[in-house]
C-alpha cells in the first residue's frame, strides 16, 4: 500500500523534544526554512528511519569541532539541535545558552541577542548542573586561540573548487534512468566530493565557521563599547567585498545598467517579468542585438550565480537557474535605480570608512597595549570569518542545486508519464517512496495530495517563534489570515534591533515573496518578513532595509553592512503594522522606525 512503506508514513513527521534542552526558537533557522520542511528534506536532513540525519549530524560535529560538547552528551537516537513541529524548523536555543555558560569571553546575554535579536517572550536562562563544564572551556579557549590567529580558510576555499569542478563537470542527467537519478541524489548528499565530503561535512564546516564569525564581531562590540562608541561596530566589518551572498548583486548592477542604457532592451523589461526570459531569448535570435550581448552576459550569471533563490535549501523550491524570471524580476528593479547606487561604488566608500575608523579606534587604545591587541586581532579574525560564513554557506546551497537539477528532470518524466501532476509532487516523498512510486505509480497520487493538503494548511498558520517543552498542536496555531495587528499612525514608531548604523527615510514597501519585487521603487524602504540571498538584489536601490525578525548575525544586516544601508531587524510585527506606502524614517543607530506620513 502507497506510503506505508515505512514506520512513518504520515505528514508531518515531527522530531521529539528535547528534556535537556527545552527552549527551540525560529530565530535564524527561519531564514533557512521560511516555509515548513517538505517530506523529503525531512528525511534527508533530519531524521528518518535510519534516526538522525545530516543536518542534526552537522550541528553535533560543528559544536564538537569547537569543543563545547562532546558526542556523549547529546541522544542518540532523537533530534536535539534541530526540531521540526508543525512543519516548521526550530534551533534549539538551550545548546546555545550552553555555549555561551562554557566560552570565555561570552556569556548567555550574548549568546541570546544572537539567537532571538529583541523578539519578545524568550523565557529567563535557568542553570543546568552539567551545564558548566571546565574540560569544554579549555577546549573552546584553545579554538579561540586559533580563530584570533588564522589569516585564511583553505578549507573553505578548497571545498568551493570542488563546488566548481562539480559544477563543469555536472552529470548528464539526461542519460540516466529513473532509479539511476534517484540513487544518484542521495548519493550525491552522502557522499558529493571524492573522498566522501557530503552535505554533512558542508554543512557542519558553514556551522563552525558561523558560530566562530561571532566571537570577533563580540569583541569589536565590547571595545566600541568601552571606548562609547558601541555604534561604530559594524562600521568596522563593513565594505570587505568578498561576501558571497552580496556578490550577485554586483552581477546583477551590471545587467540593470545594460538593460537601463537600451531602448529595446528597455521596451522587453517595460512589458514586464512574466514570460521575459521567453521574450528575451526570442530576440536574442537576431544577431548583433542588444538582447544578443544581454542573454549571453545573464547566461554566465545564471551558470555563475544559478542556485540561489528564495528558499534555497529546499531542494523543491526554483532557483534563479530553474526559473530564470525569478532573477530577471530582480533585475527589473535593479535596472530602474540610480547611478549612485552602485553596489561596488557604495562599497569603495564603506571600506575607506573601516580602514580610517580601524585605524583611529587603534590609535586611541595606543595607551593600552592589551586592549589594543586584542581590538587588531578581532579585526583580522573578523576580516576571514565574516565573509568566510558566507561562503560556507553559499557551498552549501551550490551543493543542494545539483540535486534540485537532477530531481527535476526526473520530475518531468514522471509529470509526462501522468504519475504526478507537478514538478513539486515528488517533495512529498521520502527517497524510498520515489523508488516505490517509480516502479509503480498508482495511487501515489492521494497520497501526495493528502500530504500537500497537511502542508497548505501548515504555511496559513503562523507558527511559534519559542517553543518550551511540549509543542502546541498545530490545530491550535492562529491563521495568518485571522491574526489582526494595529496598523501605525503618523507619529507612531516600532523598535527592533539596530543592525546598520545610519537614518534614512522613504516610503515603506511590504514585499513579503522575493519573486514578486514589482511595487519596490528606488528609494523605497524594503519591508520584509524575513530575507535570504534570494532578496539581496532588491536591497540595492532601497534606502533602508526593515525586516520582522533577525538577529546579529542575519542574512539582512550583512547585506545591509555591505550596501551601507540603514536596517532594523526584530522589527515584531513591521510588515503587518507599517500601512504600504507610508512615509517612514529608519533609524539604524536605535533601531526605531517612526512613521511621518500614512
Amino acid at each position: 500500500m502507497p506510503g506505508q512503506s515505512t514506520a512513518h508514513s504520515g505528514y508531518f513527521v515531527s522530531t521529539k523534544p528535547s528534556d535537556r534542552f527545552p527552549l527551540w526558537t525560529r530565530a535564524n533557522v527561519g531564514e533557512v526554512f521560511p516555509d515548513p520542511v517538505k517530506m523529503s528534506t525531512f528525511d534527508f536532513a533530519f531524521q528518518n528511519d535510519d534516526g538522525i540525519r545530516m543536518s542534526e549530524l552537522a550541528f553535533r560535529d560543528a559544536y564538537v569541532a569547537i569543543g563545547a560538547f562532546t558526542h556523549d552528551e547529546f541522544d542518540p537516537d532523537e533530534c536535539v539541535f534541530l526540531g521540526v513541529f508543525g512543519g516548521y524548523t526550530y534551533l534549539n536555543a538551550a545548546v546555545g545558552r550552553i555555549f555561551g555558560v562554557r566560552a570565555p569571553e561570552i556569556d548567555v546575554e550574548t549568546v541570546d541577542r544572537n539567537f532571538f535579536g529583541e523578539q519578545p517572550g524568550i523565557p529567563p536562562y535557568e542553570s543546568h548542573p552539567d551545564d558548566e563544564n571546565s574540560e569544554a572551556s579549555q577546549r573552546i579557549a584553545e579554538t579561540f586561540l586559533y580563530l584570533f590567529t588564522a589569516p585564511a580558510l583553505p578549507d573553505v576555499f578548497d571545498d568551493e573548487q570542488q563546488l566548481a569542478q562539480m559544477r563543469a563537470s555536472r552529470a548528464d542527467f539526461e542519460q540516466m534512468g529513473d532509479h539511476e537519478i534517484a540513487e544518484w541524489i542521495m548519493e550525491h548528499l552522502e557522499r558529493g566530493f571524492t573522498g566522501g565530503t557530503g552535505f554533512r561535512e558542508l554543512f557542519a564546516t558553514h556551522l563552525r565557521v558561523s558560530f566562530l564569525a561571532a566571537v570577533p564581531l563580540g569583541v569589536l562590540e565590547q571595545v566600541c563599547t568601552a571606548v562609547g562608541r558601541p555604534e561604530d561596530t559594524l562600521k568596522l566589518v563593513a565594505g570587505y567585498g568578498d561576501v558571497a551572498s552580496a556578490a550577485p548583486s554586483d552581477a546583477m548592477w551590471r545587467l540593470g545598467r545594460q538593460v537601463a542604457a537600451s531602448s529595446e532592451l528597455t521596451a522587453l523589461f517595460n512589458d514586464g517579468p512574466v514570460g521575459l526570459s521567453a521574450r528575451l531569448g526570442a530576440a536574442a535570435d537576431a544577431s548583433g542585438s542588444d538582447a544578443a550581448a544581454f542573454s549571453e552576459a545573464f547566461e554566465q550569471f545564471v551558470y555563475d550565480f544559478g542556485s540561489r533563490g528564495p528558499n534555497e535549501w529546499e531542494i523543491s523550491c526554483p532557483t534563479w537557474e530553474t526559473d530564470p524570471d525569478i532573477a530577471l524580476a530582480a533585475i527589473d528593479r535593479m535596472r530602474l535605480a540610480p547611478p549612485d547606487a552602485d553596489p561596488e561604488q557604495r562599497r569603495a566608500g564603506l571600506t575607506s570608512q573601516r580602514e580610517a575608523l580601524s585605524s583611529a579606534m587603534s590609535q586611541a587604545l595606543a595607551g593600552n597595549p592589551e586592549a589594543q591587541m586584542q581590538f587588531e586581532l578581532a579585526q583580522g579574525a573578523a576580516a576571514v570569518y565574516l565573509p568566510g560564513r558566507e561562503r560556507t554557506k553559499t557551498n552549501c546551497v551550490r551543493f543542494v542545486n545539483e540535486t534540485r537539477v537532477a530531481s527535476r528532470v526526473l520530475g518531468r518524466r514522471l509529470i509526462d508519464r501522468g504519475a504526478i501532476s507537478q514538478m513539486t509532487d515528488t517533495s512529498m516523498l521520502r527517497f524510498s517512496e520515489l523508488h516505490e512510486l517509480i516502479d509503480d505509480p498508482t495511487g501515489w497520487s492521494e497520497v501526495i495530495a493528502e500530504r500537500q493538503a497537511v502542508y497548505d494548511d501548515a504555511v496559513s498558520r503562523q507558527e511559534p517563534f519559542v517553543i518550551v517543552g511540549e509543542a502546541p498542536p498545530m490545530h491550535e496555531w492562529p491563521r495568518r489570515d485571522e491574526i489582526e495587528l494595529a496598523a501605525l499612525s503618523a507619529g507612531d514608531t516600532l523598535g527592533g534591533l539596530p543592525g546598520c548604523p545610519g537614518i534614512a527615510r522613504g516610503r515603506a514597501r511590504i514585499v513579503l515573496d522575493s519573486t514578486d519585487p514589482t511595487a519596490l521603487e528606488p528609494g523605497d524602504v524594503l519591508v520584509a518578513p524575513l530575507t535570504d540571498p534570494s532578496w539581496t538584489p532588491l536591497f540595492v536601490g532601497a534606502s533602508a532595509v526593515v525586516v520582522d525578525v533577525g538577529a546579529a548575525l542575519s542574512h539582512s544586516i550583512i547585506v545591509s553592512r555591505e550596501l551601507g544601508l540603514p536596517c532594523v531587524v526584530s522589527a515584531t510585527g513591521a510588515t503587518g503594522r507599517i500601512p504600504d506606502g507610508a512615509l517612514i524614517e529608519v533609524n539604524g543607530d536605535t533601531g526605531t522606525i517612526t512613521v511621518l506620513e500614512v
